[in-house]
């Protein structure tokens, strides 16, 4: 048997899956592997951090812009149960990741494409808790949308 979900719950599927897909990778960034960045050594740091900068985009690239485009669909096509607010809410803390990633983690990432810098290493790992934060948040606010989705349709 095939189940197939309103595009709504579809769109709420897709943005849970690519949120905390990236709930999970940001603490893993932010705990384990920037806090690894001053073990490197600065005499292999540059092609360590070229490497960082290639690889980890086709980490993050699928998964972030999955969970805009569904964000901004939300809008359009909420679920039954879900309020605009909350879906508002999520696409906030969105905005709020991308313009910190532009305008906080990659200048420090740029700047370390020159060579390890203790206070550029250390302006990264710190501006880099607003994302990590954010998407905590985000989660939360993803895993609201489902359970308002699931008590409007348990009372259906």
């Amino acid at each position: 048997m095939v189940l197939a979900l309103p595009f709504p719950l579809l769109l709420l599927m897709l943005n849970l899956i690519a949120t905390w897909f990236m709930v999970g990778l940001i603490w893993v960034i932010q705990v384990v592997h920037y806090a690894m960045f001053d073990g490197v050594g600065t005499e292999g740091f540059i092609a360590y951090q070229k490497r960082h900068q290639f690889l980890i985009t086709f980490v993050v690239g699928p998964p972030m812009l999955l969970e805009a485009v569904s964000s901004v669909l939300l809008f359009w096509y909420p679920p039954p149960g879900v309020s605009i607010a909350t879906v508002v809410a999520g696409i906030v803390l969105l905005a709020l990741i991308w313009l910190s990633t532009a305008v906080l983690q990659v200048p420090c990432h740029t700047k370390l494409l020159d060579g390890f810098e203790v206070a550029v290493h250390r302006r990264l790992v710190r501006s880099n808790w607003i994302r990590t934060l954010a998407w905590t948040a985000r989660g939360a606010v993803v895993i609201w949308m489902l359970w308002q989705t699931l008590l409007t349709n348990a009372g259906a």
